[in-house]
């Protein structure tokens, strides 16, 4: 699908922003995300503290066609998810996820640079 997708000229892009070391987890989708990758996804990785620099927020949220924003709700004590709540008709918000969103990706490494810089084998 994503192969498919981007030969139409659309695009795939996300920032994750970890901790530093990375977890297990981690090093996880970094390996498993050379797939999506391959076929044009474009994953770049944010250390957490550089989030918190720049003034980022903490929740995780995507926005499709920078129109649709999703909040994820997470449970405090076991960090589950417990809701997705959908905002298209609330502008203001809108537009400060995007914003968000392109400064994450400014301040972002690519996959293969975050995997290098924090010497992650086998991604």
């Amino acid at each position: 699908m994503i192969r498919a997708t981007t030969a139409e000229g659309k695009r795939f892009e996300r920032v994750r922003v970890v901790n530093v070391p990375p977890s297990d987890y981690t090093r996880f989708g970094l390996w498993s995300s050379r797939w999506t990758v391959g076929a044009g996804e474009d994953i770049r990785y944010l250390a957490r503290n550089r989030a918190v620099e720049q003034g980022l927020p903490s929740h995780d949220y995507w926005l499709f066609d920078s129109r649709k924003l999703v909040l994820m709700h997470f449970d405090d004590a076991d960090d589950r998810l417990v809701e997705i709540e959908v905002i298209e008709n609330d502008p203001e918000q809108i537009i400060l996820h995007n914003y968000w969103r392109d400064a994450a990706r400014h301040h972002a490494l690519r996959r293969e640079d975050f995997a290098a810089e924090h010497s992650i084998r086998g991604v």
